[in-house]
């Protein structure tokens, strides 16, 4: 099985520890294809860089379509994803979605934890568009910056450690959600030091592609993701503008 991890951001150093965060639980066969957006910014975390995003991740699944099984989302903030599914015949997994669900699965109330104040009011957004609003508890982040996209995980573990605490105490928190890509693989490092279950949005991705694939569910042909009827375009990347254009091989 072939899983593309296609990362809407330019960082190739956050493509990297996605993967080898995503290896951790993958199946024995399952291989992850990374792929790093050639455009953009180095992450995302406002509603702007979500919508450069969201382009570059349809151009990305429509460039490498026909080389895998399923396709991850591998930005916290799933953007393209509800265009992706309504494109492509083949599974696409967000990861803030999978995160979420699986959450879901551990406790009544979730909280997100995550690195940068700028993604609050986007995250909460992503929350709701996901119906997930009501059993969220909170969505926490460090008031100070950070100096590097790379490294952010590692300079800020011990704060990270003392919201996702707080979340639990404060906010009711049943599991902690530690979201970005950035933050991919920390789960597995500070388990033991808080108190309840701690999802991590890459694990859980690569889980659910695994399971779509294998469960093999049709496309819909009706309903609010069927494919949309053909419709030239102009400017667009050659491999997208042929699926928008049913022109695809």
């Amino acid at each position: 099985m072939k899983i593309l991890v296609a990362n809407p951001n330019t960082s190739t150093g956050v493509t990297d520890r996605l993967v080898t965060a995503g290896k951790l639980v993958a199946s024995p066969g399952t291989e992850l294809l990374p792929m790093t957006a050639p455009r953009g910014v180095p992450y995302i975390a406002t509603r702007a860089e979500a919508a450069i995003g969201s382009a570059m991740m349809l151009e990305m699944l429509a460039e490498r379509r026909g080389t895998f099984d399923a396709a991850i989302v591998a930005a916290f903030g799933d953007p393209g994803l509800g265009g992706a599914r309504e494109l492509f015949d083949f599974p696409v997994v967000g990861m803030a979605e999978a995160a979420m669900l699986v959450a879901c699965t551990l406790g009544r109330k979730f909280a997100i934890v995550s690195f940068a104040k700028a993604l609050e009011p986007w995250f909460a957004e992503i929350v709701d568009w996901h119906g997930m609003s009501g059993r969220c508890a909170a969505i926490r982040t460090p008031d100070e910056g950070f100096r590097s996209i790379d490294d952010v995980q590692h300079e800020k573990e011990q704060v990270l450690i003392d919201i996702a605490l707080g979340t639990v105490k404060n906010d009711g928190a049943d599991v902690v959600i530690l979201a970005g890509a950035p933050l991919a693989g920390l789960a597995n490092t500070i388990r033991d030091r808080v108190p309840v279950p701690l999802v991590d949005g890459i694990q859980a991705a690569v889980t659910m592609a695994e399971g779509l694939v294998r469960l093999n569910p049709r496309k819909a042909t009706q309903g609010t993701y069927r494919r949309p009827a053909a419709k030239d375009s102009k400017g667009l990347a050659g491999p997208l503008a042929d699926i928008i254009g049913h022109r695809e091989s």
